[in-house]
């Protein structure tokens, strides 16, 4: 084998320098740079050598998100308390203050377990909820959600599997997988959050559970053939859940609406 001459030996140890300063470079980028130092070559014999003196660029790391482990497999509800669904909105009141709201739904019978507004809810606050929801209703077999911080964090792990819920995450970036959740929250946008001004926390709080209590005892659905949930429910012979049915929200306080109830004004409303 010939041995390199001088002027290859100085392209090689150039072509080192400058893969050494510039790293993310490819041989592109460096045969410009070489060029304009004056050496007289091309894309391809760069290409060649870098290949040859192992100075490829390696590949960018992929960024490979969080996700929660299934622990079941993903299943269509077939009956009340088959499958749960849970996810957050947000929103804010009318000084800029945060509104994050928790949904928990029943896929099979569109009931809204939970719908709570808070300023912050972590994966405690969530549990709290659950608890409730479940004192109310029973345990779920199954529970749906995305990939979260507060639904794969580790004190939700444990406390699901010590109340025996399995946990079905869906694909990240992919929220049509979880659609029963993804619809109603459209719904409760257009119903309830983008009618009302709300000033203070507590006023959500009042607003938005008078909504819940609404479209789980009243409000008709397409899909269960124009019976509220409720109403569905008892139509399977299944229990319903004591629901506060006699209270009403105020006037809405967003300028020119009417003066009925956000609450009796979104019963009207088709899917």
């Amino acid at each position: 084998m010939r041995p390199p001459t001088s002027e290859r030996t100085r392209l090689v140890t150039r072509l080192h320098e400058l893969s050494r300063k510039y790293p993310r470079y490819g041989f592109r980028r460096i045969a410009v740079k070489l060029r304009g130092e004056g050496y007289q070559v091309g894309r391809k014999q760069v290409q060649k050598l870098r290949r040859a003196e192992g100075l490829r660029v390696p590949p960018p790391r992929r960024y490979t998100p969080r996700r929660g482990a299934s622990t079941g497999l993903p299943t269509q509800a077939n009956h009340r308390g088959h499958v749960w669904t849970w996810d957050f909105i947000a929103d804010s009141t009318v000084h800029g203050g945060a509104l994050r709201m928790l949904t928990v739904l029943d896929e099979y019978t569109k009931e809204v377990h939970v719908l709570r507004p808070e300023r912050q809810i972590g994966s405690s606050e969530v549990i709290q909820l659950v608890k409730a929801a479940i004192a109310l209703h029973g345990a779920p077999e199954f529970i749906r959600s995305d990939n979260g911080p507060e639904f794969i964090a580790k004190e939700l792990q444990r406390w699901l599997a010590e109340q025996n819920i399995k946990t079905l995450y869906i694909t990240p970036a992919s929220p049509w997988e979880n659609g029963f959740v993804e619809s109603f929250h459209s719904r409760f946008r257009d119903e309830c959050l983008n009618r009302e001004q709300l000033w203070t926390l507590t006023e959500a709080r009042v607003v938005i559970e008078d909504f819940r209590q609404d479209y789980n005892a009243e409000r008709p659905h397409s899909s269960l053939g124009y019976l509220s949930p409720q109403r569905f429910a008892a139509k399977q012979s299944l229990p319903i859940p004591s629901s506060r049915t006699d209270r009403q929200a105020g006037p809405s306080l967003r300028l020119g609406l009417p003066t009925t109830t956000a609450v009796s004004t979104s019963t009207q409303a088709k899917d």
